[in-house]
């Protein structure tokens, strides 16, 4: 086999690991959730080696999705890490074979704390499993390696099982992109969702012209503002909008008239127009369904306050 063939019958080794845990999901899954769910206080991931490095990682998923969570290795929790534990927390302690000495340690600790334990394993009979309060079955038939030795698809299935509980927590709590946005303000759908259009419109140099003015002398100012477009006003209102391409139209059709033809002849007397406030997500959602590549953003008498183009969020 070459190494390209070896990698393929890898990732269907560890596809097949994962639907063959579609069975294995029952109404212990909803009790998961549902503890989870009504915790007040943090949830606790726990492991050791691989399911440890497991944990970390389903931790940060859960708490970048509104379930407050954090990862404690139970070694350290002989050294002071118990401290951070309360009565109001749940315990998602996860190990492949439910029988790792290191995590069985920690869990009369937890016990004896009355806090609820979700157990994630291979194994169903399990110290692990008998201990907690429900079990998440993460068994695969074999690993993806030829040793059948290396945390593959065992790994693989953790992962996704921890996955799938912070998605039906999503479900459950209702969790938008908004939220979302608020624990990955630095991330680029962050700054999407919570920068507004008075932080990108332009402001100046505005393309400012009047219903009756030609379209000869609008011609200019659409040029000079290099927007593409032209904002009509009257008595400092926005009244409509012509843009380049209500230009072209207007020559092909009128041709040696065209001069004597007037804005109000050819603007749109109902420009998509935004406030302040609006997300730049809202914004191109507008663009995107009208297919426009700019939107005016007015105050509530309709004064013109700036315009936010395509390249303005592109942020």
């Amino acid at each position: 086999m070459t190494a390209k063939d070896i990698g393929i019958k890898c990732l269907k080794d560890e596809a097949e690991a994962l639907l063959e845990l579609i069975p294995k999901m029952d109404e212990e899954f909803d009790r998961a959730v549902e503890l989870m769910f009504r915790c007040h206080g943090k949830i606790i991931v726990t492991g050791v080696g691989k399911s440890g490095h497991v944990g970390a990682k389903i931790a940060a998923t859960l708490s970048s999705t509104g379930t407050p969570s954090f990862f404690i290795n139970p070694l350290d929790v002989f050294h002071g890490d118990l401290g951070v534990m309360t009565s109001d927390d749940v315990v998602l302690a996860i190990s492949n074979s439910g029988q790792t000495d290191e995590l069985l340690r920690f869990i009369p600790l937890v016990l004896q704390m009355q806090i609820p334990i979700i157990a994630m394993s291979g194994n169903p009979e399990s110290l692990l499993a008998k201990y907690a309060d429900c079990h998440l079955n993460v068994n695969v038939r074999h690993e993806a390696d030829p040793m059948d030795l290396a945390p593959t698809s065992s790994s693989i299935a953790q992962m996704a099982m921890g996955d799938a509980l912070a998605v039906a927590l999503i479900k459950k709590r209702k969790f938008k992109p908004q939220d979302f946005a608020q624990f990955h303000p630095g991330g680029e759908l962050g700054k999407r969702l919570l920068t507004t259009a008075q932080d990108v419109m332009r402001t100046v140099d505005m393309p400012i012209i009047t219903p009756d003015m030609h379209l000869g002398e609008a011609i200019i100012l659409v040029s000079k503002g290099k927007l593409g477009l032209g904002v009509a006003e009257t008595d400092g209102k926005v009244v409509g909008l012509i843009t380049d391409g209500d230009i072209r139209r207007a020559m092909e059709k009128w041709r040696a008239e065209f001069f004597d033809r007037t804005v109000s002849d050819i603007m749109t007397r109902t420009p998509k127009m935004v406030s302040p406030q609006a997300k730049i997500s809202d914004i191109q959602g507008i663009m995107n369904k009208y297919k426009i590549h700019s939107v005016l953003v007015v105050d509530k008498e309709r004064r013109l306050l700036g315009v936010v183009d395509h390249y303005s969020c592109m942020i």
